[in-house]
């Protein structure tokens, strides 16, 4: 399996810090939660059924004709790639690896590709694979010029699979409304945003026909009667949209401001996290960490990823580390 962030219990055995002791700012996940509603008995005493209103508030929240509810995005990550014949997979990297590791498993070559480069190589590709905007680097790409390398692939038969997990903050930018198109594919994360990954809930966003048989793999019952509630609830949560839109973009703001206090100049991000790259990502990883601060490492490109800080006190834990780091340099 691949390294994700978020792996507190190894960093406290490693560390020797008691996992309630830690700042974790490795997942890019938003650090207000939305409110648990109270979940009625028979969502965890009968099977689920897709009849009871989750689908419907999710196109409506989305702005998408229909969707498929999954267990997590990542589901769909490693679903997808069983319902093509094998071809050329186009990859826009660096980016969240699973979706290469994914299409290779399923026996497709897979090609993984800068932003100049996708034009290039498009016409050669079978299935292009883009996340907007993008985990780790912040890339965000244009609805038209997505749309564009949709319509040179959809010519074609082929595919545009775009990973939108972190694009509850930006909509505008989002592709959902055009999930009708033959061969366009959007994948929604539930948790980052609303800040409830355990739920284990994502949405699959493309024409009937693909849902239909996405379906099929994913199998019945595979989203929880409660997590059906509780996702119903807060997508239909509109003063909590906006409310959670405006905290993230601050912090996002906040934290980036926060880091060129100390030369620490971001290269990317989005309202969710910020993106360093620097030759001393290791050092100020372990440096952090030995302080009960976790950060996402990349080693092949030698960056990290910062997620936002919840409360004052992390705050200032954060800036009290970056100013000890400072005069230890």
């Amino acid at each position: 399996m691949l390294e994700h962030g978020g792996r507190l219990g190894k960093a406290a055995l490693q560390y020797g810090i008691p996992q309630a002791d830690w700042l974790d700012l490795s997942s890019g996940l938003a650090p207000w939660a939305f409110a648990i509603p109270d979940i009625p008995l028979r969502a965890w005493a009968r099977l689920p059924e897709t009849d009871d209103g989750l689908e419907q508030a999710a196109c409506e929240y989305y702005g998408a004709a229909q969707v498929l509810a999954v267990p997590g995005s990542q589901a769909a990550i490693q679903l997808l790639p069983r319902l093509r014949r094998t071809g050329k997979v186009g990859v826009l990297s660096p980016c969240y690896a699973e979706h290469a590791q994914a299409w290779r498993r399923a026996g497709h070559i897979v090609r993984e590709v800068l932003e100049q480069e996708v034009d290039f190589f498009l016409d050669s590709l079978d299935v292009l694979v883009v996340v907007n905007p993008n985990n780790p680097t912040g890339l965000s790409l244009s609805p038209q010029r997505l749309l564009d390398w949709h319509a040179r692939l959809a010519e074609r038969g082929g595919w545009l699979v775009v990973d939108e997990a972190f694009m509850d903050n930006t909509p505008q930018l989002s592709l959902a409304d055009q999930t009708h198109q033959v061969g366009l594919v959007v994948l929604r994360s539930f948790g980052k945003f609303f800040g409830l990954a355990g739920v284990r809930l994502g949405f699959v966003l493309a024409e009937r026909k693909l849902l239909k048989l996405l379906a099929e793999q994913v199998g019945p019952w595979a989203v929880s009667g409660p997590t059906r509630v509780l996702g119903q609830a807060c997508l239909g949560d509109q003063a909590g949209h906006t409310r959670q839109r405006l905290r993230c973009t601050n912090a996002s703001r906040r934290l980036f401001e926060l880091l060129q206090r100390f030369d620490l100049q971001p290269q990317g991000g989005c309202d969710l996290f910020q993106w360093l790259v620097s030759e001393r990502a290791e050092h100020l990883h372990e440096f952090m960490a030995r302080r009960g601060i976790l950060l996402r490492l990349f080693i092949h490109d030698s960056s990290l990823r910062f997620g936002l800080p919840g409360v004052d006190a992390d705050w200032l834990r954060l800036e009290q580390a970056l100013i000890a780091y400072k005069e230890d340099l």
